[in-house]
């Protein structure tokens, strides 16, 4: 009775777990960039070398459990204790296996490192991104647009994003397009990525950051270089601009916070939000040269762009 108990509730838990997965959209699986689809295949080369010796561990479990069971008629070897056979083939497959994906693994990552620009003809597009509470803060230095909770970049251009944080440490992922990197107050990521396919692709905050968390999302469009053009055109014709003391009132903390459009920027904005200077007041802090040196707000732009140390991304 008991026996059947487990069984009705075993395939019960398969038969939900199976309806929800059925609903998730599994878009790591199925990117549209050529760093996710280089990450994908990552995954699944590993997956598939693995599983050269965990299905057959499987199967050997369930034949000897069902060969060796109780009350049945078998093969007595009460001497038998070693096999030379057994144990290479127990030791020299696995390690076989271990070499190529750490070999392969090794390669790829590197190749991957989200500090590496990506070699293509075109020109990359320059974006400078901040997480604040809890929105996203994208920065277009050479178009001098701003945006909040949107990201547009034109199809087969390579994305060369520098990343921080206005408060605290948080998370910048774009599943569909590959990588994730973190975001960190008083210091700057990279982040190179490419968008292959036109297409609207969910951002998110992968890192928990309180209240506002789950809310925390933003929309990247990939459009063709002329819709691009034409959507920095309308941008540009906002009423609004964003300058030190737009960004001081921008960085309260809001939920669900709506699309915002900023048809200017103030130069060397990114860099103050670097320095936690914005004020004009506080003296900023750079992290060049592996000492903290206290800059006059009135260098404040100045300061290198490439200057704040680089820690190591995720």
């Amino acid at each position: 009775m008991k026996h059947r108990l487990f069984r009705s509730v075993g395939i019960g838990a398969v038969l939900m777990l199976t309806a929800i997965l059925a609903g998730c959209q599994q878009v790591v699986l199925f990117p549209k960039g050529e760093v996710g689809i280089k990450e994908r295949d990552l995954i699944v080369f590993a997956t598939v070398i693995m599983s050269l010796i965990v299905i057959p561990v499987i199967i050997a479990t369930l034949y000897f459990a069902n060969k060796y069971r109780a009350n049945k008629d078998n093969e007595y070897l009460p001497d038998w204790h070693h096999s030379n056979k057994i144990e290479a083939f127990v030791w020299v497959i696995p390690c076989i296996v271990i070499l190529i994906l750490g070999y392969v693994t090794w390669v790829k990552t590197h190749e991957l490192d989200p500090y590496r620009p990506l070699e293509h003809a075109a020109k990359p597009v320059q974006v400078e991104v901040v997480a604040m509470n809890w929105k996203w803060l994208f920065i277009y230095p050479e178009q001098n647009i701003a945006t909040v909770n949107e990201l547009v970049v034109p199809v087969d251009r390579p994305l060369n994003f520098r990343i921080t944080s206005g408060h605290i440490m948080n998370s910048f992922f774009i599943p569909a397009l590959g990588g994730q990197v973190y975001a960190m107050p008083g210091m700057q990521t990279k982040l190179h990525l490419i968008g292959n396919e036109i297409g609207s692709y969910d951002g998110i905050s992968a890192n928990y950051s309180g209240d506002g968390f789950s809310q925390m999302r933003f929309t990247t469009h990939v459009k063709a270089e002329a819709d691009f053009e034409k959507w920095v055109s309308e941008v540009r014709t906002s009423d609004k601009a964003l300058s030190r003391a737009g960004y001081i009132e921008l960085d309260q903390p809001t939920e669900k916070h709506p699309v915002t459009h900023y048809a200017t920027t103030e130069p060397g904005l990114f860099s103050a939000i670097i320095g936690r200077c914005v004020d004009g007041k506080t003296p900023c802090v750079s992290h060049g040269g592996g000492s903290v040196q206290k800059l006059s707000p009135f260098i404040t732009s100045s300061v290198k762009k490439e200057s704040p140390a680089e820690p190591a991304s995720n």
